[in-house]
């Protein structure tokens, strides 16, 4: 298998480094037992957020356990994710926990590439309350393997004062194409001095919403290029291209800028997922001034939506684990099927989950006067049932490397068929 030469040079450079190992010749010999206690470890990353959620689901879980804990171990998701890798490869499980966070995308190539080493979660709890896409990012070759999480669904964020300026109303945002989207920013730029949104040469993100808004992905479901003949791809670019040319995009590098675009009133509008709420909220003095609409399609690509995601991360327990049924019995009656959970991470961190059950809880219909006193996280949650499911496969980063590296030759005129295959070309290169 291909990702086998992957995982060498990742092995390669892990255990040169040995505290990557997150282990020492101490910590092998010590058992990963819990000593007969209904005590699990958990791994994540940011405790404001995920490390938040876990202690809520403790919490809930400790009404009728009383005697159980969990341990969060809290490190950076490269540490994290370097740290299981070494381990995983080398073969050596002691010292993991018996919870893991990853990402979506990283989800699949963990099944693929270390067999065995997680548990098969399917039938644990019901996957059908879940937004179907969060489902169809856990499942490999027909097991899901993780609990859905939270949710990235992306919507488009509206200053309403610049918009109502350049003579729009917010029913003229609703369901719009890219093309409409573009011929409004023109508009807005002309009546208000504003540009419409943001680009980033060096940034891998709004491609990839535009893609998932049409059901495609960079690879196939076995894991192949796709990206010379990916006609949702293609026009991607070309959205791209047309927002990067048409003078309505502000140019930014890295993410100070990009949030410093909307905190200082500098863009009409955000394409972005439903975690960037707090980050606009930032702003005290815009409250009002903000709505949200659904994001624009592509016109000419058949079963295109008004919706797509932009990150999120799910739970995966270790087959290691020498408490793998209390972990599942964890998850599954906390994150995996609790409204209560869901509505006290809503409402004390800003988390909005995949779990649709929760999404009519008053925490989910609350009035945000910030937006206008639109119902936001309900909103997000109704367009997360709408996001087309996609296989996102094992080489997700590899295919996002590979994209950026035609970028200048596209805005500036290139053929984008021959920047397709020159993407395919190193991506290719690179997985072998």
């Amino acid at each position: 298998m291909k990702i086998k030469k992957l995982l060498s040079t990742i092995m390669a450079f892990t255990m040169a480094t040995t505290v990557l190992v997150g282990c020492s010749n101490k910590a092998k010999e010590e058992p990963n037992a819990n000593g007969g206690e209904k005590k699990l470890v958990a791994w994540c990353w940011d405790q404001s957020f995920n490390g938040a959620a876990l202690k809520i689901a403790e919490e809930l879980y400790k009404k009728d356990n009383s005697d159980f804990t969990l341990e969060i171990v809290d490190m950076s998701k490269i540490d994290l994710e370097q740290k299981l890798n070494t381990n995983l490869v080398s073969g050596v499980t002691t010292g993991l926990p018996d919870i893991i966070l990853a990402n979506d995308i990283n989800i699949a190539k963990y099944i693929n590439s270390y067999d065995g080493a997680f548990t098969d979660l399917s039938g644990t709890i019901k996957f059908d309350e879940f937004s179907k896409y969060k489902v169809d990012s856990v499942t490999v070759n027909g097991k899901q393997y993780a609990i859905p999480f939270d949710i990235g669904s992306a919507g488009m964020f509206y200053r309403r004062d610049y918009l109502e300026q350049a003579g729009f109303k917010p029913e003229d945002l609703q369901n719009i194409t890219w093309e409409k989207y573009i011929e409004m920013g023109k508009v807005v730029k002309e009546k208000t001095g504003k540009d419409m949104i943001t680009v980033n040469p060096n940034e891998d993100t709004l491609i990839p919403i535009i893609m998932n808004s049409a059901g495609s992905w960079f690879t196939t479901e076995d894991n192949k290029a796709n990206f010379v003949g990916n006609k949702a791809l293609e026009e991607s670019l070309k959205v791209f291209k047309e927002l990067s040319t048409s003078g309505i995009a502000k140019p930014v590098t890295g993410w100070s800028e990009f949030v410093g675009s909307f905190n200082n009133g500098d863009v009409a509008t955000v394409i972005s997922a439903v975690w960037q709420i707090p980050t606009i909220m930032d702003a005290k003095d815009q409250s009002g001034k903000w709505g949200v609409a659904p994001i624009p399609r592509l016109s000419n690509i058949e079963g295109a939506k008004n919706a797509s995601n932009e990150g999120g991360s799910s739970w995966m327990v270790l087959e290691s684990s020498k408490s793998k049924d209390l972990a599942i019995d964890f998850l599954s009656k906390t994150i995996g099927g609790s409204s209560d959970f869901y509505s006290e991470f809503l409402t004390n961190n800003g988390g909005v989950g995949s779990y649709t059950k929760a999404f009519e809880s008053e925490a989910y219909s609350k009035e945000i006067e910030f937006f206008g006193g639109e119902k936001v996280y309900q909103i997000f949650s109704e367009w997360s049932k709408e996001v087309p499911g996609i296989t996102v496969g094992m080489y997700t980063q590899e295919a996002k490397d590979a994209l950026k590296t035609e970028f200048s030759n596209i805005v500036n005129g290139g053929d984008i068929n021959k920047s397709l295959e020159a993407m395919q070309n190193l991506f290719e290169q690179q997985v072998q």
